[in-house]
């Protein structure tokens, strides 16, 4: 009864000490308000800004020279454009966001590097300097071998369990560690992968929207209005690009980040690995 109890206070301090992590997912339920808020604050006060427009009036036509030029030409796309310009910021924040948080994951040197300085310094018994190289590491993969060497150190001294049940109760500890970084890891990467899709779908609403105004334009009897024209081909091609220039960047930055998550995994097997085998060979 007792060794459950202890089991479960070691349980709720483990978890305890990442719900700091979990209430960073207010950072993602104010950062989607909040960008969408800012894009179309852009699109209405800054695209839409009369000095970029011929007569400083925003109906007209841009003005032909200047960053004022493509302003008011982007602001010609239509009001699916906010909507674009606020899933692209919401796509760089999240990228930003876990770019910093993966950099930190992978700590001050790399894991497998952090693995072999381990291996060391288990082969001489010197299990307090392995514990220094983790802190030093900093990362995933240093917090969850930290976490191992703990529990090694400790069955050590242990004298109830035969070898076999000691390393199943580090690689237990192991796993329970890892389980808790792996989710962190990989937290707001959904948004990335949502948005390689809906950007490229809202770029392609806005393509229809503006086709259909250019094919407006083209049924009026007579000669069609190539203004109207050249206008719904204009706020077409410019939804068109900013739905894909979006969803390019999802792409690449959600691939490059799951290629660094499986690093990173990669390392944290790597460590469990040589924990249990160390054990296994120098505490028969």
């Amino acid at each position: 009864m007792a060794e459950t109890k202890t089991t479960v206070t070691a349980a709720t301090a483990k978890a305890s000490s990442h719900q700091p992590k979990k209430s960073s997912n207010l950072f993602a339920a104010l950062a989607v308000p909040i960008c969408l808020v800012i894009g179309f604050l852009f699109y209405f006060f800054v695209l839409g800004n009369p000095a970029n427009f011929q007569g400083n009036n925003p109906e007209g036509n841009p003005i032909e020279s200047g960053l004022g030029k493509w302003f008011g030409t982007v602001y010609k796309g239509g009001l699916i454009v906010p909507v674009l310009i606020s899933v692209l910021l919401v796509c760089l924040t999240f990228v930003i966001e876990r770019f910093l948080y993966l950099t930190k994951a992978k700590g001050k040197f790399s894991g497998s590097e952090l693995v072999r300085k381990v291996q060391y310094h288990l082969a001489n018994r010197n299990i307090d300097a392995a514990l220094a190289e983790c802190d030093k590491q900093k990362g995933s993969v240093g917090n969850v071998l930290k976490a191992g060497l703990k529990k090694y150190k400790e069955m050590i001294s242990n004298t109830d369990l035969d070898t076999e049940q000691k390393i199943l109760t580090i690689k237990n500890e192991i796993e329970e560690t890892t389980a808790l970084e792996l989710p962190m890891m990989e937290k707001n990467l959904v948004f990335l992968s949502t948005i390689a899709s809906v950007a490229t779908l809202l770029g392609l609403f806005g393509t229809v929207l503006g086709m259909i105004r250019a094919f407006a334009a083209m049924s009026t009897g007579g000669a069609p209005d190539s203004a109207q024209l050249a206008g719904g081909i204009s706020e077409a091609l410019i939804n068109t690009a900013l739905g894909i220039g979006t969803s390019a960047i999802s792409i690449i930055m959600y691939n490059y980040f799951t290629t660094n998550i499986d690093s990173i995994t990669y390392a944290i097997d790597e460590s469990g690995f040589t924990l249990t085998q160390s054990f296994a060979a120098n505490h028969k």
